[in-house]
């Protein structure tokens, strides 16, 4: 998987995945125009997102139905130096399951791949490219 994130103006880009484009800006008070979603945004965004689809996908197997689920996550933004990076994820469930149906979907809410990128080791290098 690539992402290429070329400028626009400014500090909007368009970043450009598997055929995709998503726009990318910062708030005004960031020195942005808040014509989209920040970068950590959309990191936020993911997190729900892909939490939400892991979800969803593990009910459909079990041929559970989950009409009514949302997943919200929160992120107070960037930790300072030597602090934790804290995400909240928060995961609504229809009424009509049973105790032992949330249960196990919560414990799969926790595996979604974006989940485990965030809460594992990553390393990230980066190189200039001419």
């Amino acid at each position: 998987m690539r992402a290429v994130a070329r400028r626009r103006e400014g500090l909007a880009h368009v970043v450009e995945i598997d055929g995709h484009e998503i726009a990318v800006d910062e708030p005004v008070e960031a020195g942005g125009t808040d014509t989209a979603p920040s970068p950590t945004r959309l990191l936020t965004a993911s997190l729900a997102a892909c939490t939400a689809i892991t979800v969803a996908m593990y009910a459909e197997r079990k041929g559970w139905e989950l009409d009514g689920l949302a997943v919200e996550a929160d992120f107070a933004g960037p930790p300072r130096a030597g602090e934790t990076a804290r995400f909240e994820v928060a995961v609504a469930l229809p009424g009509h399951l049973d105790a032992e149906q949330r249960r196990r979907i919560m414990v799969i809410a926790g595996k979604c791949p974006v989940h485990r990128i965030l809460a594992g080791d990553t390393e990230i290098v980066v190189t200039e490219r001419r």
